[in-house]
């Protein structure tokens, strides 16, 4: 009888553990392994983060019905965590350049946000963007949507490609928030 009691107490211990790492996940946090280049020399291929799901505010689908709670809006060169638009299984990481409402647009091999030269994007490995997509013509950007760039932009798949495009709130899950791997990068990524 003592035996089975003592079974039955580690049972209830692992049960709750489990639920607990199962909320912080799909309600928290993010663990992300970064797959490519495209946002290198900010976050290399390899490395691990933590992405925080409440930096914007709540968006859960529980049991098919939607909670969301708008708390804040994503700020200019926020990096965020988004589901790619056709495949939501798929996650990108890409930092934020334009802001809803905003007219954005790549001449010159530059960035302009409402016809003025964006100086203050420190972050693009270059300082010439070769492929402008479809931001050579000007984008003006709706209500919730955000124009997010690869800080490696010759290799970064973002908004300034059709398939992607300006990136709707709804579909920003997180913000980057610390790299835990490698650990002697171990801090807070911006």
């Amino acid at each position: 009888m003592r035996i089975w009691k003592e079974i039955w107490d580690y049972a209830k211990m692992i049960i709750i553990v489990v639920v607990i790492v199962t909320l912080v996940n799909s309600v928290v946090l993010i663990n992300a392994k970064i797959p490519s280049e495209s946002m290198e020399k900010t976050i290399m291929t390899g490395d691990r983060i933590f992405g925080f799901r409440l930096a914007y505010g709540l968006n859960l689908d529980f049991f098919g019905h939607e909670i969301s709670k708008k708390i804040k809006d994503p700020e200019r060169f926020d990096i965020v965590i988004f589901k790619y638009p056709d495949d939501e299984s798929q996650l990108f990481i890409k930092r934020i350049i334009g802001l809803s409402g905003d007219k954005v647009e790549i001449k010159d091999g530059k960035v302009y946000i409402n016809d003025k030269e964006l100086k203050s994007d420190v972050y693009g490995i270059t300082d010439y963007i070769d492929y402008p997509g479809i931001a050579e013509e000007p984008i003006t950007l709706g209500d919730d949507e955000y124009f997010c760039l690869g800080d490696n932009r010759p290799v970064s798949q973002d908004s300034r490609y059709e398939e992607v495009g300006p990136v709707k709130r709804s579909i920003i899950v997180g913000k980057v928030w610390i790299r835990i791997w490698p650990l002697t990068k171990f801090g807070k990524v911006s």
